[in-house]
């Protein structure tokens, strides 16, 4: 068998850009109360028993530091109507929570996207693990909300946005 080599960086972004998934923003706060967060669509559920979910987090980033440290976070599900915190909480720009409403979460204290999500997980780190670029970082659902009545959620693939359908699909019927 041949010595398998890694794909181009630019091969792997277009296969990963094809497959759409949900848009959340990951936030924190470090020990004087600033905030920090960015937007993900790597996350995933990991455990029921216990409920513990994983989102990936950019060594090249100012969060995961302070999220370490502290060692909780808020996932923020975005709806359709928050595609500008998405856009704002990719931008270099220095405070993005200037540009959306949130509230502390009751659990932790930790920024809540009060207009711009349609489901929050409020979660304590259970566990980082260091891979390639970035980090996994597993962790244990404290609390969570949903919000029945919010917006279709945010989707990102293909390099842009788009809103969940509002038509039932096939699987739906």
């Amino acid at each position: 068998m041949a010595e398998a080599t890694a794909v181009a960086e630019a091969a792997f972004r277009a296969l990963m850009a094809s497959h759409p998934g949900g848009v959340a923003v990951i936030t924190t706060a470090d020990e004087r109360g600033t905030p920090y967060g960015f937007t993900c669509t790597a996350l995933c559920s990991v455990s029921l028993d216990p409920p513990r979910l994983l989102v990936c987090a950019s060594h090249s980033g100012r969060t995961l530091p302070v999220l370490a440290e502290r060692g909780a976070f808020v996932v923020n599900l975005l709806h359709a109507g928050g595609r500008g915190a998405a856009e704002a909480f990719t931008s270099r720009t220095a405070d993005r929570f200037a540009e959306v409403s949130w509230r502390p979460g009751p659990a932790t204290g930790l920024p809540v996207l009060s207009e711009a999500a349609h489901a929050v997980a409020e979660c304590r780190v259970a566990a980082l693990h260091p891979c390639g670029d970035h980090t996994i970082v597993v962790g244990d659902v404290l609390r969570s909300e949903v919000r029945a009545t919010a917006p279709a959620p945010l989707l990102y693939g293909r390099r842009r946005f788009a809103a969940w359908p509002s038509e039932p699909g096939p699987a739906d019927a």
